[in-house]
């Protein structure tokens, strides 16, 4: 594939790095005249020493020819409009990096469709994502998020001892908008009707709105409906730790932040309904036994400074702290911890390098569609319905959806759901769905003809 990257920080660079060992043809367009020289060296990439959003630069890139076009410097503005630009010059598919904030004020202003973008992405947002999967849903074999987002997955085994067991879908009584999209059993993927019945040692993947998957999820999987409070202290109040703090509050979760700025600990009290923030030197060892970190179920370190996340998290561990999670932001930092962080007593160590290549990863393909997530028995997909699709204008209950595969997300602009039987699908509308192996390009034909 032909791909341009626009910008070469912590970010661009591995991500450079990754597609010129897999073979991609690929021009990095940078700034820096420093960053430039270290990069030339190592890669088998054209680098240009110049502004991503000069239409000039774009056409000496050969931007008509790109099949994606990655903007990912730490400027919001430079990233909107040089995607911007990309795309009205000719590029395939524009992905942009910008700051979270951006992404929480995605139901007020959409921002993809103002600037003609195909997908935005925070790289903060997604290292939280990651962390906060150990935390919210330890029961489950899988989580992901899909559709910006709004919608998420996860995957239980049904146990001997839930409700589920012996029941059909319909008799279980799901709330609005949750659905099962596939059953595996003995190796093989159901997509189920209302009336399948569930079986003790199912994996069944779930969606819907992350709230409401809380609900049903314990008493699905392991016939426990109320789980006890998570107590999680956060080392760090910048955005890492923010976002991290923001996605839990809705949970079942006690959450505390220290961070030792005082007028970052101000803002965070008012942006944080639920978190309590503290002006704590989470780096000394007394001020977290003051603190009764021993006493939380995870500890997890967010902030710059990969050093100290690490150390933290052998201090909390050694005073009884359950379970640590870390932040590491060089890359063979991060491999080195996960391999060993287990010795160490740190559950996990995500990199929000790696978080953001596994992400983009799935847009580089030339196919009309992206896998989001291969399952032992079957695929899940996302989709644009072009304009001339047969299924255009109509009811999800009206179209005869192929044996072996079920829409279980519907995107429309910046609305996202898991849709209903009356719901419209519209040209330009991204839908998921999960696939069996024989039912994808049946599947494919249906929607894209």
């Amino acid at each position: 594939m032909n791909i341009i990257i626009v910008g070469v920080g912590e970010i661009g660079r591995h991500l450079a790095l990754s597609l010129t060992e897999e073979s991609h043809h690929t021009v990095v367009i940078e700034t820096d005249d420093r960053l430039v020289g270290e990069l030339e060296g190592k890669i088998d990439a054209k680098v240009i020493c110049s502004d991503g959003t000069s239409v000039n630069t774009l056409l000496e890139a050969n931007v008509a020819t790109c099949h994606l076009f990655f903007a990912v410097t730490s400027d919001d503005t430079t990233n909107l409009v040089a995607c911007s630009i990309a795309k009205q010059l000719g590029a395939s598919k524009a992905i942009c990096r910008v700051h979270p904030k951006v992404l929480r004020e995605e139901w007020l202003f959409d921002h993809r469709g103002h600037f003609g973008i195909d997908h935005i992405f925070a790289s903060e947002r997604l290292a939280a994502v990651e962390l906060s999967k150990f935390i919210r849903n330890p029961t489950s074999l899988l989580v992901e998020e899909i559709a910006r987002g709004r919608i998420e997955l996860q995957q239980i085994e049904v146990s001997a001892q839930s409700e589920a067991c012996d029941k059909t879908l319909r008799d279980l009584k799901l709330p609005p908008r949750v659905r099962v999209g596939s059953i595996g059993r003995n190796g093989h993927m159901i997509i189920p009707s209302a009336e399948e019945r569930l079986q003790a040692g199912d994996s069944i993947t779930l969606f819907g709105e992350a709230h409401r998957l809380h609900e049903i999820v314990g008493r699905l999987g392991n016939g426990v409906a109320k789980q006890e409070i998570i107590k999680v202290v956060i080392f760090g109040g910048g955005e890492y730790g923010f976002s991290l703090a923001q996605m839990l509050e809705s949970w079942n979760c006690r959450v505390r932040i220290f961070e030792s700025d005082p007028a970052l600990c101000e803002e965070l009290s008012h942006r944080l309904s639920e978190t309590t923030v503290l002006n704590v030197d989470a780096t000394s060892v007394a001020e977290l036994k003051e603190e009764q970190v021993g006493d939380a179920d995870f500890f997890v370190a967010t902030t710059q400074s990969d050093e100290d996340n690490v150390m933290t998290c052998l201090q909390a561990q050694s005073i009884g702290a359950k379970n640590c999670l870390t932040l590491i932001h060089r890359a063979d930092y991060a491999d080195a911890i996960s391999s060993s962080g287990a010795q160490l007593g740190i559950m996990a160590a995500v990199s929000p390098r790696e978080a953001t290549r596994k992400e983009l990863a799935r847009f580089i393909t030339s196919d009309k569609y992206h896998v989001i997530k291969e399952l032992d028995t079957g695929e899940l997909i996302e989709a644009s319905v072009p304009e001339k699709s047969r299924i255009v204008d109509h009811k999800v209950s009206e179209i005869d959806w192929p044996e072996g595969s079920g829409l279980v997300a519907l995107l429309h602009g910046v609305q996202a759901a898991v849709p209903a039987a009356d719901d419209v699908i519209r040209a330009g509308d991204c839908i998921y769905a999960m696939v069996s192996n024989t039912a994808r390009k049946k599947f494919l034909n249906l929607i894209s003809k």
